[in-house]
């Protein structure tokens, strides 16, 4: 299987490239800074230069060639405006699944955020409430889509060891969640065509990650 992913350098991103490359299947890294190559390539993967915030449609549509799957993992990181949040968080979402949908790739995984239902609590961080903004628009814009989607919404992030057990459900309530279980999920849902259509969230649980993905169908 043939995976692009955006946002290539993120932690999430080379430990799923890392684990996708592992199994046999061939991940492909959509990077900004070309200094992060060597990172992606260690890591697996086959590194893309290809600016999100700056590309059209027909330049990522290009980088889908042959794509089996996208996956959008990007984010505009720590300490971005709340500019940047949308133009990544929800303007470059949405960039690649306009590509997506140009290059016949029908299957697309978002990576949200646990609490993008409900509206930022008075008080709450302008660049955090734009984030969690951005997020929701985000999954909104690929509901309407003609895609095989898939949201996945991880609770607090943490780099921990992976324990393989999860709680994946449409409401799991609040939790955290290990980078590196976050990815085999992820890669779990690429091998489940039934959870296209579904929205997921995912904390720490009691349940094998094969088996929490099988009983995650839409």
């Amino acid at each position: 299987m043939r995976v692009v992913i955006a946002g290539g350098h993120g932690k999430i991103a080379l430990l799923l490239q890392r684990h996708l490359a592992g199994r046999g299947d061939t991940p492909v890294g959509l990077i900004r800074n070309p200094e992060q190559a060597a990172t992606l390539r260690a890591a697996g993967a086959t590194p893309v230069v290809c600016d999100l915030e700056h590309a059209d449609v027909p330049e990522v549509a290009a980088h889908l060639d042959r794509a089996d799957a996208v996956i959008f993992a990007a984010g505009a990181g720590p300490g971005s405006s709340a500019a940047r949040k949308d133009s990544v968080d929800r303007g470059a979402a949405a960039l690649l699944a306009d590509a997506a949908t140009r290059a016949g790739v029908h299957r697309y995984l978002l990576v949200s955020s646990m609490g993008v239902d409900d509206p930022p609590a008075a008080g709450t961080d302008d660049v955090w409430a734009a984030y969690l903004r951005a997020k929701r628009a985000a999954e909104d814009d690929l509901r309407g889509r003609d895609l095989a989607w898939t949201v996945l919404r991880p609770g607090q992030l943490t780099d921990n060891e992976p324990t393989g057990r999860v709680t994946l459900t449409r409401h799991a309530g609040r939790g955290a969640i290990s980078r590196a279980d976050v990815a085999h999920v992820l890669a779990a849902l690429l091998d489940t065509p039934g959870t296209a259509g579904a929205t997921l969230e995912l904390v720490d649980g009691p349940t094998p990650i094969a088996d929490a993905v099988q009983a995650a169908h839409a």
